[in-house]
């Protein structure tokens, strides 16, 4: 070891090892050293100041005042060549033991200073000329790298503008170099990477950016340039440009190129390129081609993804046989995964137990649990793709698929399948098919038996059978109290009994277990809507949105909560987002019209009014205000339309009957008035509202039918008074006997009869304009019979036919006999 080291101190110091001592204590050189008798002869001791500068030395010289130093430097110029450090005017001495920049004429006090740093500073270096040209071409090539790497950093964070900004610029740069080498003469030293890198940077922006013939006739400058090798690859890149234009010869055809020019050593570049031949056959339809690359990939390099295209392709042809070939490749691709038990024998030491901890979530573990995710996801993919092909049923399929799963690394995705089988059976409505394989899971581990007994429980949830919903979530719970699907379902259960209170804790619980369930925030926000805690159910509604920006369900809630807390321009507000997201939902359009109307903004309401009934024109409110709009406005021709629908949609209901004929008179049109009048007393005769204008538009028509209707008109009268009477005294008689104790029967057969038979159906039609009352059918009670005309009050008229109107008023309250009944 010793000698290791005074090696190492040899290398360190090229003049180590020539004096074992200390050479200030060396006596016997003394008599020899003319310098130091010199000094002690005469003052020549002393140091005098620096003035001079030897050339081609590193060690600052002296200007030699006396004889001695003159003779000296003569003879050493005489005698042989400076080649070292002079001091004092001696020369280098010659011997083995003394060292470089040693001196014998060391006076009393002096150190030992080989560098001569006690003689002043050192001259500076001299400063780099940067006006050369061979400096300018170095300053611009660190520009044009500079600006590669701006580039793609730009393009990491996103800037894909910005990174072809700085890609371009850089070309600029590596094109002004290239001309100074050319006018310095020195082109034989153009850096062909640096060159291929700019153009490599910038191809690739512009295909960032989607200009793809301009990044694809860069490609082709580095492409047929042959001085840059391994160029031809690049076709693969052009490949690629010509497949996002749906350009799938000239892809296929670049594919092929670049694998022609890739050796058999780089195997995994060659296997994405067979890859993406592949996924080129594919979309050309050319499924049998396909096939054949990815059978070879599958035999040299398999792996996930090729062979879930490959099940597909067999789809697609129809062949069963392969199709569960492929299927069972799947499922023996290995995954490169390490198990987890390898972990288990260190779990004794604490340190490796902290090593553990900290390697369970890295990014490599993390990689391999999405690897093993998407394997997951392809083979369940598949297994519901082929399931209903391969066999002659569904089920029978599927539990081939669930038979081979069992036998592979994926022991634990059959019960995912099982499962998934289930909800298949959902999806087709093979309701009972569903529960069969959910019950067989109920003595399974806890993991498949809660997300069993949570698919049976949402089942029977949706039969409205709540007892066996309730007990297969309280399953659920027991078997995952966290699983936040299972507290859902028991809220739900919970909330259609009503106990609100009881809903929100489970839906409060399914929120801690996990804060990213959206159904268990939007159940909170409708318990709290029905606990009438409305800025609770706001505040949900609002972090429900945060997280789904386009969920129209969470904008109507949150528009209708504004609504209820009576901020009208905020429920609007909300709705315009809603209709931005579904322009062409009717309900919606509705209720802005409805908002705009009671702010009084006729014009909007009318504007979004307009469009609900052009997407749904069977909404009986928005016909309904239309048509109100309309006669509001003296546009009566128009209402017709919308009331004539009416009456289609509601054929029973004579306001709207009555409504058209209105329409018809208040427009001017009354024989179309009468005829319309006499059609719907046809339809209902007994009703006395018709009856009563039927009497009015003869008498100012001055048609003889007026004898006729106002002889129906007295009967139906008086047969409402008789029904009257008869409900008024069942009314009393069930009082009575309710008085006495007894139930009467009989009361209620008569009040269902009169309200059955003797029910007129009048019309109470709301004010006009702005009353929100919907039409409805009078009740006895409020009948009136006089005359009442729903449009109001109509603009006089002539007065031609006084005559006859006082012959009315004549016999108006008399009974008519038949004398008087025209001839």
């Amino acid at each position: 070891m010793e000698n290791v080291h005074l090696v190492a101190e040899e290398e360190d110091d090229l003049y180590s090892g020539y004096n074992d001592y200390n050479p200030t204590f060396d006596s016997e050189e003394l008599d020899n050293d003319v310098g130091f008798q010199q000094a002690v002869r005469t003052s020549h001791g002393r140091r005098p100041p620096m003035t001079a500068k030897f050339p081609g030395t590193a060690v600052g010289g002296r200007s030699i005042g006396t004889s001695f130093g003159l003779r000296t430097a003569m003879s050493s110029s005489m005698g042989r060549p400076m080649t070292g450090a002079v001091q004092d005017g001696a020369a280098r001495p010659m011997t083995a033991v003394r060292a470089a920049g040693y001196k014998s004429s060391l006076t009393r006090g002096s150190t030992f200073d080989p560098l001569g740093q006690s003689r002043g500073p050192a001259p500076p270096l001299e400063a780099r000329n940067e006006d050369t040209p061979e400096e300018k071409i170095k300053i611009l090539e660190k520009k044009v790298n500079d600006l590669i790497e701006e580039s793609c950093m730009a393009h990491a964070n996103g800037d894909l503008q910005l990174a072809l900004e700085k890609a371009k610029e850089a070309g600029r740069k590596e094109r002004v170099l290239l001309r100074q080498r050319e006018q310095t003469g020195t082109a034989d030293h153009i850096n062909l990477d640096l060159t291929y890198s700019v153009l490599f940077n910038l191809a690739n922006q512009y295909a960032n950016n989607d200009m793809n013939t301009e990044a694809l006739n860069t490609y082709q400058v580095i492409v047929k340039n042959k001085m840059f090798n391994n160029a031809g690859r690049l076709k693969v890149n052009m490949g690629n440009i010509y497949f996002k234009q749906k350009n799938y010869p000239m892809a296929l055809k670049f594919y092929r190129m670049a694998l022609d020019q890739i050796s058999n050593v780089h195997t995994e570049m060659r296997i994405k390129i067979m890859q993406n031949i592949g996924a080129a056959f594919i979309s050309m339809g050319q499924y049998s081609d396909a096939i054949t690359s990815f059978e070879h990939i599958m035999s040299e390099s398999p792996n996930i993804k090729t062979g879930f295209n490959l099940i597909l392709c067999y789809y697609a042809i129809g062949d069963r046989k392969m199709m569960k070939k492929s299927f069972q490749k799947l499922i023996c691709v290995p995954l490169g995964i390490d198990e987890e038990e390898k972990f288990i024998t260190l779990n004794d030491d604490p340190h490796a137990s902290l090593l553990i901890e900290a390697i369970k979530n890295d990014q490599l573990r993390q990689m391999e649990r999405e690897r093993k995710a998407l394997a997951e996801k392809y083979i369940m993919t598949s297994a519901k793709l082929i399931a209903p092909a391969i066999e002659s049923t569904f089920a029978a399929g599927f539990d081939w698929c669930v038979d081979m799963v069992k036998g592979s690394q994926y022991v634990e995705l059959a019960n995912d399948l099982e499962i998934n089988k289930a909800i298949t059976f959902l999806r087709q409505r093979h309701f009972n098919q569903a529960v069969d394989t959910l019950k067989a899971f109920e003595k399974k581990d806890s993991r498949v038996k809660s997300a069993a007994a949570t698919n049976l429980s949402f089942i029977f949830f949706l039969e409205k059978d709540y007892d066996q919903a309730d007990r297969y979530a309280e399953l659920a719970m027991n078997a995952d109290r966290y699983n936040p699907a299972a507290l859902i379902n028991k809220g739900n259960t919970v909330f259609v009994k009503q106990d609100y209170e009881k809903a929100a804790e489970f839906y409060k619980e399914a929120l801690r277990n996990d804060s990213s369930c959206t159904d268990a925030l939007y159940n909170l926000g409708l318990t709290y809507k029905k606990l009438g805690r409305l800025e609770e159910a706001l505040d949900c509604f609002l972090k429900l949105h945060a997280i789904l920006r386009n969920s129209t369900q969470v904008m109507y809630q949150l528009a209708n909560l504004y609504e209820m807390l009576e901020d009208p321009h905020q429920a609007i507000e909300w709705l315009m987002q809603l209709i931005s997201v579904t322009p062409n939902d009717p309900h919606v359009l509705a209720k802005l019209g409805e908002l705009y109307d009671n702010e009084g903004d006729k014009s909007q309401a009318f504007q979004y009014y307009s469009e609900s009934f052009r997407y749904f024109p069977s909404n009986i409110h928005v016909i309904e205000w239309l048509g109100a709009y309309y006669i509001d406005t003296q546009f009566c021709e128009k209402a017709i339309q919308y009331f004539e629908r009416a009456t289609l949609i509601q054929p029973n209901h004579v306001v709207w009957h009555l409504m058209v004929a209105s329409c018809y008179r208040r427009s001017g049109n009354y024989p179309r008035a009468l005829e319309t009048y006499k059609d719907v007393h046809r339809k209902f005769p007994e009703n006395a509202e018709c009856l009563r204008f039927l009497v009015r538009l003869c008498t100012d028509m001055g048609l003889k039918e007026v004898q006729d209707y106002a002889t129906k008109l007295k009967k139906v009268e008086k047969m409402k008074a008789i029904r009257e009477q008869r409900v008024k005294s069942g009314r009393e008689s069930s009082a009575r006997s309710r008085r006495e104790g007894s139930a009467s029967s009989d009361s209620g057969q008569s009040s269902h009869g009169a309200s059955a038979k003797g029910e007129r159906l009048g019309v109470k039609l709301r004010s006009l304009p702005g009353a929100h009352e919907p039409y409805e059918a009078s009740t006895l009670a409020d009948t009136d019979a006089s005359y009442v005309d729903p449009l109001g009050p109509q603009t006089e008229r002539p007065k031609t036919a006084a005559k006859k109107r006082t012959e009315e008023d004549e016999f108006a309250d008399e009974e008519l006999g038949d004398d008087l009944l025209p001839e």
